[in-house]
C-alpha cells in the first residue's frame, strides 16, 4: 500500500467521504458530528492523504494543525467493503510519524462513543492514544470519545 497526499479532486475520494459523511449522521446525533465536508478539508491548516493499493482507494486520514505544537486526526477512513486490510493503521501510522516530523507534542482526536465507532477507538488505543476531555472548540458530549498520544514533552 502506498500513501500519498491528495488534492481531494478524485470521484473516489469524493465518493469515499460522502459515505464518511452519511455513516456520521446515521450514527451519531446531527448536533454531535463534527465530520469535515470537502471545503473544510482543503482549508490550510489540514493535509490530507490517500492510501492506495495499485489503483484501488483503500482509506484516507487528514491531520490539521490546531496549534503550534498540537495537531487532530481527521477524516480517516477505510471504505465499508475494505476494512480489514491494514490501511487504517497504514494511514494512522503516517499521521502519526507526520505529527511527530512536525514537532507537534501532542495528536488529539474525537471519534464517536457509540458501538459503531469501537474498531476506530481500538485501533487508536493500540497505538497508545488515551482518553480525555475535550480540546480545542469540542465541549462535553456523551456522544464523543476525545484521545490523544503525547508525541513529545514540553521543554
Amino acid at each position: 500500500m502506498k500513501i500519498k497526499k491528495d488534492d481531494l479532486s478524485g470521484a473516489e475520494i469524493v465518493e469515499l467521504l460522502e459515505e464518511h459523511i452519511r455513516n456520521m449522521y446515521e450514527w451519531s446525533p446531527p448536533e454531535s458530528v463534527h465530520v469535515l465536508d470537502l471545503a473544510k478539508l482543503k482549508a490550510p491548516e489540514i493535509t490530507f492523504w490517500t492510501v492506495w493499493q495499485d489503483e484501488l482507494l483503500m482509506g484516507c486520514g487528514a491531520l490539521k494543525e490546531i496549534g503550534q505544537h498540537q495537531g487532530e486526526v481527521k477524516s480517516m477512513r477505510t471504505p465499508s467493503a475494505r476494512r480489514g486490510q491494514g490501511a487504517g493503521r497504514k494511514m494512522l501510522e503516517h499521521i502519526i510519524n507526520e505529527a511527530k516530523r512536525r514537532n507537534y507534542q501532542l495528536l488529539s482526536l474525537e471519534t464517536g462513543s457509540q458501538s459503531a465507532f469501537e474498531p476506530a477507538r481500538k485501533l487508536y488505543e493500540s497505538h497508545g492514544f488515551e482518553y480525555c476531555g475535550p480540546f480545542g472548540d469540542y465541549k462535553e458530549d456523551p456522544n464523543s470519545s476525545f484521545m490523544q498520544l503525547r508525541l513529545t514533552e514540553a521543554a
